[in-house]
């Protein structure tokens, strides 16, 4: 058979971050004569080589190509290439990993689409990663018609015949942005770029012991030396004009204004930062024009300025004010309807905890930072307004998996309101509404079990700050915030406040144990009723249908038995036969069965309730913390019984100097 796929992964003393790597390919759903992996060894010295060796010798299509040390990842990458017999060749790093059907999914999409290259959705785990890229499935992207420059890790499937025919390769030797050469000469030759966001195919990690190699601080006279060389790829392939310095604008933005903001400048060592100010400012000055500063944010666009008039002073300035800015968020509304959560927030932005204000010139907004005359001068004499544009604001809530980052967007509809902030100046808020459907959360898909986070994320002027959602929120918040049974098979979908700030989360399929601090919070004994042979508890959920949702009770004691009852839901009122001739004559703990699809049976919560049936079978609900009644007489005997409380200290002390005094020939 046709091996459909070949991955490449340079190894260089992974440890035991290999073992993630390992583990996800061997889950692949392609079959092993459909795949194969090259690990290429580049003269690693830690265990790894000998786990490698002993990896293949139990897999056919795992091989290792051991290699003496290059320095960096280019030239084991380019030995990957040259053994490959994929139609496809797919590279991943060491300490990253694949999800379960990445191949597979990335294989068919690029088929299907005809693609040269093909882009698979990712994931980042304590690391930035493109958001706007991923939006969407992209069958036929090109670097016009899509952000592909925002992505240019080598993580992404490639044709092997597309690369030979146009003898792409990495740069090799110890340099940096490497990756950055190969990949975009490969969005600018390939006939056609498919990007698939439907499915969460690539885990690009952050190392706990911080020693991913794209994280360590660089020489920047060597970084912009290897950074030129990628401007020199799209200079040789576009022509002048707005798609170069659409493309330049990515580096300038990325790898240049936003290494000069914020507590990203302000961290630095001051002679460091100068350095890389410096290197910068060379590269500036002699690739980008106006019209490249001119595709930047507001912000991104006056650092660009400030750059270019040389006013690494001012620039400082305004890094340190830029550090004060947060992201805020409301929580307003939450409430089910129709099995569909709807969540309503307003979203601002703040400078050193006040809300950011702005100024009006005449129609102009305009946005007041903290510069000297001679910047806004500079700033003036090339064109660069402070116009805010307010228009643009927009805001995003996503939802994320705690455990594997994977996230996705929610529809948002939102509007902008202008209000006064006192001294002529005014604030902007956007007030929003979201809805989110487990069903389809997950770009159209189910949301998976687990635990899934809310993230509020504001773009405005240049900055795209993100925050959760939750811990500030209205009066009437919590009334909706309560369970619900989404789809068939029917799930449970809890909303809960997260211990400490009480940002907003949701349990799909009962993941954790929370149900049960729900039921104890939200449930008042009290409203638990017998009435006869039956019991009568409200729930502390919330239904997706009047009635019908599949909840079931039982009835159990420790050491005794189990004792189900036929329960029948009635909005947030569940009702349920007592079983009396199995209960009479003791107290008995009640548990609520919820289903769980990934369970494939019901999950047993215990509710803050018991029953207790008495000897002539009558019946009566209590908390479940009231301590077990105990018989007058029982009392009694046992304060009789009670032993004498031990002497104080200090007649206990006195009683044995008293002993000594009078009969000072006793020994102590």
């Amino acid at each position: 058979m046709t091996v459909k796929v070949s991955v490449v992964i340079a190894v260089y003393n992974p440890g035991k971050y290999v073992e993630d790597c390992i583990s996800g390919l061997l889950r692949q759903s392609l079959t092993p004569d459909e795949f194969e992996v090259f690990f290429v060894n580049d003269g690693s010295t830690d265990e790894t080589p000998a786990r490698l060796d002993q990896l293949a010798a139990e897999h056919p299509h795992f091989h290792v190509i051991h290699q003496e040390s290059s320095g960096w990842s280019g030239r084991p990458r380019n030995t990957g290439i040259a053994a490959a017999r994929g139609e496809y060749v797919m590279f991943a790093d060491h300490d990253d990993w694949l999800g379960d059907e990445a191949l597979e999914r990335m294989y068919d999409y690029g088929k299907a689409n005809d693609a040269d290259v093909v882009v698979g959705k990712m994931a980042g785990i304590g690391r930035p990663v493109p958001q706007e890229l991923f939006r969407v499935n992209r069958p036929r992207a090109t670097v016009e018609n899509a952000p592909l420059i925002d992505s240019l890790t080598p993580h992404k499937m490639f044709r092997r015949e597309f690369l030979n025919e146009h003898d792409i390769r990495f740069k090799e030797g110890r340099r940096r942005l490497e990756d950055h050469v190969f990949v975009a000469e490969a969005y600018l030759r390939a006939k056609s770029v498919a990007v698939l966001s439907d499915y969460l195919c690539y885990y690009h990690i952050t190392r706990d012991d911080g020693s991913n190699a794209g994280f360590q601080r660089f020489d920047p006279v060597g970084y912009f030396k290897n950074l030129r060389e990628a401007l020199d790829v799209v200079e040789e392939l576009t022509e002048p004009g707005p798609l170069r310095d659409k493309l330049f604008s990515r580096w300038l933005r990325n790898e240049m204004v936003e290494r000069l903001r914020g507590q990203r400048l302000l961290k630095l060592p001051e002679d460091y930062a100068e350095e890389l100010y410096r290197e910068i400012r060379g590269v500036v000055t002699e690739r980008f024009g106006p019209g490249v500063v001119a595709r930047l944010g507001l912000t991104q666009r006056v650092v660009a300025g400030l750059v270019f008039a040389g006013r690494f002073d001012d620039i400082r300035a305004l890094a340190r004010w830029e550090a004060g800015i947060r992201p805020t968020g409301v929580l307003t509304s939450l409430n089910w309807s129709s099995g569909t959560l709807e969540i309503g927030f307003d979203a601002e932005l703040q400078t050193d905890g006040e809300p950011m204000t702005f100024r009006r010139d005449g129609e102009r907004d305009q946005l007041a930072l903290p510069l000297s005359d001679e910047a806004l001068n500079a700033l003036a004499d090339q064109g660069i307004k402070l116009d805010a544009p307010l228009g643009k604001s927009d805001v995003d809530l996503v939802v994320r998996h705690r455990e594997d980052a994977t996230q996705y967007y929610l529809p948002v509809k939102s509007e902008r309101h202008l209000l006064p902030a006192g001294d002529g100046t005014f604030r902007q808020q956007i007030t929003a509404r979201s809805e989110l459907d487990p069903q389809t959360a997950a770009a159209g898909a189910p949301l998976t079990k687990g635990i899934w986070d809310l993230h509020l994320r504001i773009k405005s002027c240049g900055w795209s700050k993100e925050t959760r959602l939750g811990s500030v929120r209205g009066e009437d918040v919590e009334a909706g915030r309560l369970a619900a049974f989404t789809g068939e098979p029917r799930r449970l979908v809890l909303p809960y406040w997260t211990d400490g700030p009480g940002n907003l989360s949701l349990d799909v399929d009962q993941h954790t144990g929370k149900l049960e601090r729900e039921a104890v919070a939200l449930m008042d004994p009290a409203a638990a009723v017998v009435d006869g042979s039956t019991v009568r508890l409200p729930l502390p959920l919330h239904l997706a249908v009047e009635t019908g949702d599949p909840v079931r009770l039982r009835f159990e004691r420790k050491n005794v038995g189990k004792f189900p009852a036929d329960a029948e839901v009635d909005g947030r009122t569940v009702t349920a036969p007592l079983p009396l001739a199995q209960l009479t004559g003791r107290r008995w703990a009640v548990r609520i069965g919820v289903p769980s699809p990934a369970r494939g049976e019901a999950r047993w919560t215990r509710l803050p309730v018991d029953v207790v049936v008495a000897a002539d079978g009558t019946a009566r609900v209590i908390d479940r913390h009231t301590p077990p009644a105990k018989s007058a007489a029982k009392d009694a005997q046992n304060a009789k019984n009670k032993p004498a409380a031990p002497r104080p200290l200090w007649r206990r002390a006195a009683g044995r100097l008293k002993r000594a005094l009078t009969n000072p020939q006793k020994k102590s």
